[in-house]
């Protein structure tokens, strides 16, 4: 990464300290790739505007664009810019699209949550992938498919990248795992994700893989149905001895009650072509919605590298449910509160607000709210408090 002094400089008034930790010093680290001839904002400026206008409620540019000449006057004390300005909605599109480095954008925005005090301690890792569905083309089925290693205990994004139009995310999931210190982790994906080069390379790389089994891996899957399938004894015969543990438990949420029991066993690790396999499991749903008594039933099945010693069945399905963490605390947050899903820019620059989704989700997170929504009332009636986020270090 190159510092550019004319786009960090260009239109801050001399004197103005910024912490050295904070969000604005890890920003102004982007190279601008504008021609610097005629430059009116700063890089960072414009970033920092994006980013506080998303803090306090705005989603879409033109509201982005408002909200910053509203507040223009405050804004350019508060940051030491020379004098107030605000800049058009246009401006904000051609600086996504066009002044940034996407994929050295991404790596600053992991790296500052990384450095934060206290992170990087917890265990699982979610890998998932997830298309912005404003960006599809009329009359086609594919639009912006970003795929994201996410970090659910601490609510921050270690890695995303944009998955090619022809590819799928197994290739960007394979390097995601070259990518990142799996050292002491648990990397959970869903069944398009159980494959033997990307087990391989989690647990070369010092991590353990937990993956649902669908039909893409059929024999893996039938061999896990067949082993947990009841057995049927003859007259005089006793079942087979097992090694069968099963842990089960019950809960309410989201206008249902739940059962969950999962069923873990190691005979087939022997018998099973599969990298590193140690233990594989059945996991089985049932849940009954409290408003009209309906019931859902549901069955899968997974493969994992994680011996008994290391996961029980009873962390195994903290694991599995672990996995849902970048669906509801990344995934929903971004397209429900943050109204992902109708962002119309294209290309990168979908790619790049989806970036600065994920900085808000992570910097709420970090300021220990319970939900978007809640954190985002705040900072509207606290812009203060907003300000002070991204200009000060967390420590």
């Amino acid at each position: 990464m190159k510092y550019t002094p004319l786009s960090f400089d260009v239109n801050l008034r001399e004197g103005v300290v910024i912490d050295v930790d904070s969000l604005f010093a890890a920003l102004a680290k982007l190279e601008d790739r504008r021609d610097a001839r005629g430059l009116r904002y700063a890089l960072v400026t414009m970033l920092i505007f994006i980013v506080l206008a998303k803090l306090c409620g705005e989603d879409h540019l033109r509201g982005i664009a408002q909200w910053v000449a509203y507040r223009q006057e405050t804004l350019a004390e508060a940051l030491g810019l020379a004098k107030p300005q605000a800049p058009h909605a246009t401006t904000y599109s051609r600086v996504l699209n066009d002044a940034i480095d996407i994929n050295i954008f991404e790596q600053v925005v992991s790296d500052f949550f990384r450095d934060q005090p206290g992170t990087g301690q917890s265990v699982l890792i979610n890998f998932d992938g997830k298309t912005m569905r404003a960006t599809i083309p009329e009359g086609k089925t594919r639009g912006t498919h970003l795929f994201a290693a996410y970090i659910p205990e601490e609510g921050w994004v270690a890695y995303q990248v944009e998955v090619g139009n022809h590819e799928n995310e197994i290739p960007a999931a394979v390097e995601a795992a070259k990518q990142l210190d799996l050292r002491g982790k648990v990397v959970t994906g869903d069944a398009l994700l159980a494959q033997r080069e990307l087990s391989t390379t989690v647990v070369e790389r010092g991590g353990e893989y937990i993956w649902t089994v669908k039909d893409n891996q059929g024999q893996l899957k039938r061999d896990i149905e067949t082993l947990f399938q009841p057995e049927s004894c003859t007259g005089g015969f006793s079942p087979c001895h097992t090694d069968f543990q099963t842990k089960v438990t019950y809960g309410k949420g989201h206008g249902r009650r739940e059962r969950r029991a999962l069923t873990s066993s190691s005979m087939l690790n022997e018998y099973v072509a599969w990298p590193f396999c140690e233990q594989v499991f059945r996991l089985e749903r049932h849940s009954v919605r409290i408003s009209d008594d309906k019931v859902t039933d549901e069955v899968s099945y997974g493969v994992t590298s994680l011996t008994r010693e290391e996961a029980d069945a009873e962390q195994l399905l903290g694991f599995a449910r672990g996995h849902w963490g970048i669906e509801n605390g990344l995934h929903f947050r971004r397209d429900d509160s943050l109204k992902e899903d109708r962002c119309r820019l294209k290309g990168q620059g979908a790619q790049a607000m989806a970036a600065i989704n994920n900085l808000t989700v992570g910097l709420v997170r970090n300021q220990g709210f319970e939900t978007l929504p809640d954190a985002r009332r705040y900072y509207a009636a606290h812009l203060d408090d907003a300000i002070t986020l991204v200009l000060r270090s967390p420590g």
